[in-house]
């Protein structure tokens, strides 16, 4: 099944999704792309570095202080309109479970609504075919946005990611969204342990086996960090290996902080895997 996303279609060549937060608190780069001049930046960045998509956040996913819908919005769709004015032809990406997020940051130009928490909004799939829009379905086991896992159990955690979001990307298809615009993602951390992460990156050729093009969010992910007992400032060799994995099994798309490292890790896996060609080759040849 081919992806696409705005005006862009996509085939087999994996895709890197660049992260930049509008957020004061995010995990991993604390709060240093909050600003618009730095957000928009880093946006001109990733974009010179390889990006395919950029994914915009204002609201982080660990647990926190309280972002209403309209501060949300503020931190989001202003900042859209902005990155689409600059890049007119990027994929832009919101981070985003709430309907009202969703219907004003395409409004502003988004192309695709990264639903991280696994349908708790289910309007967002509507304000998602209203604009033809794509949409992200993760599996979280069903916990609520913004929790942590406890003790979660699954009989087979990979036959319950395909069973839930496979169900999400249906309904969407029911609500309008057409195919070619969904995406299944199997949300490495969110509503699972470490066990349940590694067992799904060793099983990803399963989700890829759905036919739907499968997003995989690695990026100095605690699985990462509990596998190699490090903090979060040093997994990217570890982010980089277990991307390699996915990227193999037929992943498509990459949601990642370090773009110059993931994207070279994307190119030699889908030169290796014969989906796209060497960028030179006279070794043996001139």
């Amino acid at each position: 099944m081919r992806l696409t996303l705005g005006s862009r279609t996509f085939g087999e060549t994996p895709l890197l999704m660049a992260i930049v937060n509008r957020t004061p608190d995010s995990f991993y780069d604390r709060g240093a792309t909050f600003a618009r001049e730095e957000a928009l930046r880093r946006v001109d960045q990733v974009v010179a570095e390889g990006a395919d998509i950029v994914d915009i956040g204002g609201v982080k996913a660990a647990p926190g202080g309280d972002v209403d819908v309209r501060e949300e919005i503020e931190r989001t769709a202003p900042f859209v309109a902005e990155v689409r004015e600059r890049h007119p032809d990027l994929v832009i990406s919101v981070d985003t479970w709430r309907h009202e997020v969703g219907r004003e940051v395409c409004q502003a130009g988004a192309d695709l609504l990264n639903d991280a928490w696994g349908g708790a909004d289910p309007k967002l799939a509507e304000v998602a075919a209203e604009f033809g829009a794509g949409l992200v379905c993760a599996h979280t086991g069903g916990v609520e946005p913004r929790t942590r896992p406890h003790r979660v159990e699954y009989d087979d955690v990979v036959a319950d990611v395909i069973e839930r979001t496979v169900a999400l990307a249906e309904r969407a298809v029911a609500a309008g969204v057409p195919r070619e615009r969904l995406i299944i993602d199997p949300a490495h951390d969110f509503g699972k342990n470490t066990w349940h992460s590694l067992e799904v990156t060793r099983r990803v050729d399963e989700l890829v086996a759905t036919g739907w093009p499968v997003l995989v969010s690695l990026s100095n992910k605690d699985f990462v960090g509990e596998s190699l007992d490090l903090p979060v400032g040093e997994r990217l060799m570890g982010t980089l290996a277990v991307t390699a994995l996915c990227a193999w099994q037929g992943a498509l798309v990459f949601r990642a902080h370090n773009v110059p490292e993931t994207r070279q890790v994307l190119d030699m896996v889908a030169v290796t895997r014969g989906v796209r060609p060497p960028a030179r080759t006279v070794r043996g040849l001139a």
